[in-house]
């Protein structure tokens, strides 16, 4: 077997023919586990299911997918069950990929609330598997309350460094938190490890109303979640349902990961972006636990927090120790009203999140000479004649400029018109003047009462752009040093340096602001 010894499957597939007392028995040789006359079947479908996903993904048949199953699998061991889970469908899967299809490199991601140990067991000491799980943790209280679902637990043997445990030590999680495990701990070391196949436990009782988890991540963050990793593997995904017991927020956050695999434009992230102290404390802690086994995490000194904020809040408290767990309903953990609140909320919520996807995905402007490399669903704008946009070049000298650079100005604004007007998803434009293009561009977000833009310049510009107000990102990647003071809005980067900048920017946790 790939993952289960044969006596543990014939266990499990002896409870067909079992009357209650004996399935009530069998159940209770294991912990947080129920087992039916039928389990075995579901079972087994759970895992036809996720295989049959992963050969339509590494057959190119798809690109990426969702399975919707039951039961769930992250927590299940070679010869048990555990925690709701028989058979462990995503570590069955990864080893099916590897037999099957010699990959030689898979991720997965485990983004369910409890830590899904049967996975790490599996792959413990196997360099070829990268496994991260964020988890309700809270100094080893939460359920399964193990040690090693701390984070200094980095693998065994040669696979140390590939098993990446972030410990949630208190409840309250949200967006912030999320995207600042996955920008500081999971995206740099995914890209160095260079997945061929991507897949995720998905567990949504990490989301918002889940009484379970109790955490505040709202369905949009899954969408978000998704799209990061939807840039490994080549795109090569495979998402596999885990936990989730408050159907609305369950059903919204699945929605909203499966919009995001079909490439639906994402929604704004709501709350403010700031992760709370003990997130951070968590991700510095996971980072100098990894330090010596990834590159891209030499770049900073880290070292771990000895001092937790948790601790001592949690010491006040009953300590805690589940043996045989029983996940809770909404009205044992809190009062009903809070569930009824979570789904007013979500209710309204989803509302102001979500708009109408935009009829086209893509236009571009593009000379003549281009036209025919351009796949036929890509949209080409006509330009705009240049009384329409007077306003917005007034403060630039184009009297002098050439017909066709003038020309490709004039299309390139038509191509952000339609993506403001919300028309087309994205576009491409080609400029011979980079810099006044983009100063344009810039202007004319402004003129059009755009809310925040973020710009990214390749290349030394030739234009110095003002930025007057806060609803400007400009990151300039460039070849010279260049003698402006960067800004909180205006970030210039030398291009020999941009890798240590971008890893200082973007994946030390000091630096989120």
């Amino acid at each position: 077997m790939l993952i289960h010894s044969m006596d543990y499957v014939e266990i499990v597939k002896s409870t067909e023919k079992m009357e209650k007392g004996e399935l009530q028995k069998v159940s209770a040789e294991y912990d947080a586990v129920y087992f039916h006359q039928t389990t075995y079947r579901c079972a087994k479908l759970a895992v036809g299911a996720t295989l049959q996903l992963v050969d339509a993904v590494l057959s190119g048949k798809t690109r990426n997918g969702l399975t919707l199953i039951r039961p769930p699998g992250h927590h299940s061991q070679r010869s048990a069950a555990n925690g709701f889970c028989i058979f462990n469908n995503v570590a069955i899967a990864a080893k099916y990929a590897q037999r099957k299809y010699g990959l030689q490199r898979i991720l997965i991601v485990d983004w369910d609330v409890h830590h899904g140990q049967g996975i790490q067991y599996a792959f413990d000491d196997d360099p070829s598997v990268l496994y991260f799980s964020w988890h309700r943790f809270e100094h080893q209280k939460f359920w399964p309350c193990l040690s090693e679902s701390n984070y200094d637990a980095v693998g065994q043997g040669k696979g140390r460094g590939f098993t990446i445990n972030v410990p949630w030590n208190q409840i309250g999680m949200g967006n912030s938190d999320y995207l600042a495990a996955f920008l500081h701990v999971l995206l740099p070391i995914a890209f160095e490890f260079d997945p061929e196949l991507v897949l995720i436990s998905a567990g949504y009782d990490s989301g918002i109303g889940d009484p379970e988890g109790q955490m505040k991540a709202t369905p949009e963050c899954f969408s978000h979640l998704t799209h990061f990793l939807m840039n490994l593997a080549n795109g090569k995904l495979c998402a596999v349902l885990e936990g989730g017991y408050h159907l609305w927020s369950l059903s919204e956050s699945v929605c909203m990961t499966l919009k995001a695999l079909l490439g639906d434009p994402l929604p704004p992230l709501s709350g403010e972006m700031m992760p709370c102290l003990s997130a951070k404390e968590s991700i510095q802690n996971v980072r100098a636990a990894h330090k010596p086994y990834w590159k891209c995490l030499t770049y900073e000194d880290v070292t771990p927090v000895q001092d937790l904020s948790t601790v001592s809040c949690q010491a006040e408290e009953a300590e805690v120790t589940q043996t045989n767990v029983e996940f809770l309903s909404p009205q044992e953990v809190g009062d009903v009203n809070e569930v009824i609140e979570t789904d007013r909320f979500l209710e309204t919520h989803m509302k102001s999140v979500l708009s109408l996807k935009p009829p086209i995905k893509t236009a571009a402007a593009v000379d003549d000479s281009g036209l025919h490399l351009l796949p036929p669903t890509v949209h080409i704008p006509k330009g705009l004649d240049m009384k329409e946009f007077e306003t917005t070049i007034s403060a630039f000298d184009v009297k002098n400029m050439k017909e066709e650079a003038l020309k490709s100005l004039l299309n390139m604004l038509a191509v952000l018109n339609k993506i403001i007007k919300k028309e087309v998803i994205n576009g491409l434009a080609i400029s011979s003047t980079p810099s006044l293009s983009s100063a344009i561009a810039l202007a004319h977000c402004r003129n059009l009462k755009v809310q925040k833009v973020l710009c990214v310049f390749v290349g030394d510009m030739d234009i110095k752009i003002e930025l007057d107000d806060d609803k400007v990102l400009l990151i300039n990647i460039c070849a010279k040093h260049s003698e402006q003071v960067n800004t909180k809005h205006n970030i210039s980067l030398n291009w020999k340096e941009v890798s240590v900048a971008f890893y200082g920017l973007f994946y030390d946790p000091s630096m989120i602001q």
